[in-house]
């Protein structure tokens, strides 16, 4: 099966509803969706972090890590670790654990190679987002640390179903892969639960351009990506963003570029540590 063909079927199917998910990520989404909802009461939370040891885990390792720590002790239980981290970056930290069971089945080397690249260009774009809604878009942090998360999670998909299209990552001279990636792609985050705002600011990542000034959520995502020192293993020929690097400037200096990268290489080697537990 070619790529073309590959694409074809997965795309059908997935217009179908057809998604195929490791049992691992039905679990952890299972939290992820229960933890959208703001009023869930703190006991519910605990239950469902405790329901999952990984996550549990990696909630209270988070909370310990210095992106949560600002001089308190050492957080030894859930409660203390949800109520330090808030509702908005578990569920943030549920949705990072679902994209990385994505990887977690791929047998080929050379994927997983990929598949730990992509990780780690995700997580570098989140912790960016982060900072810049905080510092030059205004938007909501929490939410821009989530949509970094999930920004590639249909390449994280698509690795995850490379193993049986052998074409599927192969190149595209002809660009005809993006028509059939967008339908995966809807469908993958209407599987995920991901709320329209974030899934629009992801799909117009594609041939979005930075606003003047920069004050929308697909803005922080593409200053994000502009400035993460990772580069995606399936970035198409277009990564860089489509505004003059005069244009980031205005917002973002040099000096304040390298202070946001180091912060954000800061913030993601705690939640890749976090991540490890």
């Amino acid at each position: 099966m070619n790529k073309l063909e590959a694409f074809g079927h997965i795309a059908a199917l997935a217009i179908r509803g057809d998604l195929v998910f490791p049992t691992s990520v039905n679990a952890a989404l299972r939290v992820q969706l229960a933890l959208d909802d703001p009023d869930c009461p703190m006991d519910d939370a605990i239950r469902l972090v405790l329901a999952e040891p990984q996550l549990a885990a990696r909630t209270v390792a988070l909370s310990n890590s210095a992106m949560f720590n600002r001089g308190g002790g050492t957080i030894t239980n859930v409660r203390a670790a949800i109520t330090r981290v808030g509702y908005h970056n578990l569920y943030a930290l549920a949705a990072a654990t679902v994209v990385r069971q994505f990887g977690s089945k791929i047998a080929d080397p050379a994927l997983r190679a990929k598949a730990e690249q992509l990780w780690q260009h995700t997580i570098h774009v989140a912790c960016l987002a982060r900072i810049i809604a905080r510092e030059v878009t205004e938007v909501n942090q929490d939410t821009a640390l989530f949509a970094g998360i999930v920004h590639e999670v249909v390449g994280f998909y698509l690795l995850s179903r490379a193993d049986e299209f052998p074409g599927l990552l192969d190149p595209d001279p002809d660009n005809w892969q993006p028509a059939s990636e967008e339908i995966i792609l809807r469908e993958v985050m209407h599987k995920l639960g991901i709320p329209e705002p974030v899934a629009s600011a992801i799909e117009g990542l594609r041939d979005g351009f930075l606003g003047v000034p920069p004050d929308t959520l697909l803005d922080t995502l593409l200053l994000a990506k502009h400035f993460c020192p990772v580069p995606s293993p399936l970035a198409k020929a277009r990564e860089e963003l489509p505004a003059s690097e005069s244009v980031v400037d205005l917002f973002i200096d040099e000096e304040m570029g390298r202070r946001i990268v180091a912060q954000a290489e800061l913030e993601a080697a705690a939640m890749n540590s976090a991540m490890l537990v």
